[in-house]
């Protein structure tokens, strides 16, 4: 088939990110971006490859039963959600059966062999406004006006975004406060293509369980015109914000006699703004964050809360989106680590430290590793913050590093996508732990780190739980628990 030819196609699977697959007339494989499983479309060739073809909707014949409206205006153009066209119940069923799925054909185990948990979700609706993270791209449009969005997928073209259903509702508010300040002291949007401009993103960040907002604007030079009006115009936005839901939340308890109930969690008590920062980035580079941070007001820094633990949080440093369900996913590790307090634990690729002091409540001594300087000084610092003595905290590539700490009794690794370091499954399978607990972002990468665990009768897999974490995305968390096979 051509380029711009149409076919009619029901779509009879869904790729691991999200995209459906569907035949042509001939049996050629097409990847449908929007498609659902059961639907019946017709689509249109949008480019063509040896073995398989793109492909773009032209018209849903018969929607699948699991097809709904997308509650997003830009749905389908922006690369943020790519799953907001499926009922939230076909959306966990279609994460399970991906890592299922990844566990049985890329990590050899069979079905039956191992525990399978259902996801950790949010009940019968998709949660909204859950991420207390968000970083928009800024730029121009076409007449020159100034824009704050995301990227559209697979591109560098930013879809305009102000209200996103996903991030805290203050957010909105926020990037209009920036805009406006941008627009009265013409600042100017940063161009990729040019590396001119001065403003490149706005990153903002919410203290769920403590009502702190940090933002930090990443810019292309050393510092912004009209700092004190910046500083001025952010904190009365926020503040007119709290008012105005506080008076909201007053009315709907006094005229349906109590408080509106829905999956949202909200942050906790009168949002203020505690942190706002300069990142300074000169590169000509897609990496978003530089390395050098100017405070221009409070800390450098929010606070956050996690089931009685404290920590703080820079710009730098990674934390995990969703708070509702950072309390699942460590709760669940903490669970599959059965910890007795008399343990010796490793965290490898510990980040600012949470999991390591969820765990160190729990055991005898706990061992972080984190190769970013940065996050390793700031779990040093929630460490003190919460009196937590027992956790030592180290810089460094976990591979490196792991060889030189003392015996383990239990190792948690939570790595980045690409899964761990194959010098690092060595150095575990040298010690020999009496339990793994395995935190993962990407299926393929743990269904192949646990086959290289569990090869030669090592470890058996034990239980598998996924979380869902990024609603609305093809994205899911999972954690696992292996144990040492014994002679």
């Amino acid at each position: 088939m051509n380029k711009n030819e149409e076919f009619t196609t029901e779509i009879i699977d869904m790729t691991n990110e999200g995209e459906g697959v569907g035949k042509s007339d001939d049996g050629f494989t097409f990847f449908i971006h929007g498609g659902i499983t059961g639907d019946v479309v017709k689509a249109s060739v949008t480019k063509v490859k040896k073995t398989y073809g793109y492909a773009r909707i032209v018209e849903i014949i018969k929607p699948s039963k699991d097809r709904v409206e997308p509650m997003c205006p830009v749905a389908g153009k922006c690369g943020g959600c790519s799953l907001l066209h499926m009922s939230y119940e076909s959306e966990l069923r279609f994460k399970e059966n991906k890592i299922k799925a990844a566990i049985e054909r890329i990590g050899g185990f069979e079905e039956g062999r191992f525990e399978f948990e259902p996801i950790i979700g949010f009940g019968d609706a998709r949660p909204l406004h859950y991420r207390n993270k968000a970083q928009f791209p800024v730029g121009k449009d076409s007449d020159g006006n100034i824009v704050t969005g995301f990227y559209a997928g697979r591109s560098h073209r930013i879809i305009p975004v102000e209200n996103c259903q996903t991030q805290h509702e203050v957010t909105g508010d926020i990037l209009r406060c920036v805009k406006a300040y941008m627009k009265k002291n013409h600042v100017t949007a940063y161009d990729e293509v040019s590396g001119k401009g001065l403003v490149r993103h706005v990153m903002v960040r919410i203290g769920f369980a403590t009502g702190e907002v940090g933002i930090c604007l990443v810019i292309n030079g050393n510092s912004v015109p009209a700092e004190g009006e910046l500083i001025a115009l952010i904190r009365e936005t926020i503040e007119n914000f709290s008012n105005q839901e506080n008076a909201a939340q007053i009315n709907g308890q006094s005229e349906a006699g109590e408080s509106k109930q829905d999956n949202t969690e909200r942050a906790a008590g009168k949002l203020r703004l505690t942190s706002l920062t300069l990142n300074i980035n000169k590169e000509k580079t897609n990496v978003i964050m530089g390395r050098k941070l100017i405070t221009l007001y409070g800390n450098d820094y929010i606070t956050d809360e996690i089931n009685g633990i404290k920590f703080h949080i820079s710009p730098l440093s990674f934390y995990q989106v969703n708070h509702t369900g950072v309390q699942s996913l460590y709760g669940k590790a903490l669970e599959f680590a059965k910890l007795s307090g008399k343990e010796t634990v490793w965290d490898l690729y510990c980040g600012i430290g949470t999991i390591s002091l969820f765990l160190a409540r729990n055991a005898k001594r706990v061992y972080g590793v984190e190769i970013v300087p940065e996050a390793i000084e700031n779990a040093k610092e929630n460490a003190a913050l919460n009196d937590i003595s027992n956790v030592k905290f180290q810089v460094g590539a976990a591979e490196d590093i792991a060889p030189k700490l003392p015996k383990p009794d239990v190792i948690v690794v939570d790595p980045p996508r690409k899964g761990c370091d194959e010098k690092l499954l060595e150095t575990i399978l040298k010690y020999l732990p009496e339990k793994i607990v395995y935190v993962s972002c990407d299926p393929a990468t743990l269904a192949r780190d646990l086959k290289i665990l569990c090869e030669n009768k090592a470890y058996k897999l034990e239980k598998v739980r996924p979380v869902d974490m990024f609603s609305g995305s093809f994205h899911v968390e999972t954690v696992v628990s292996l144990s040492l096979v014994k002679d």
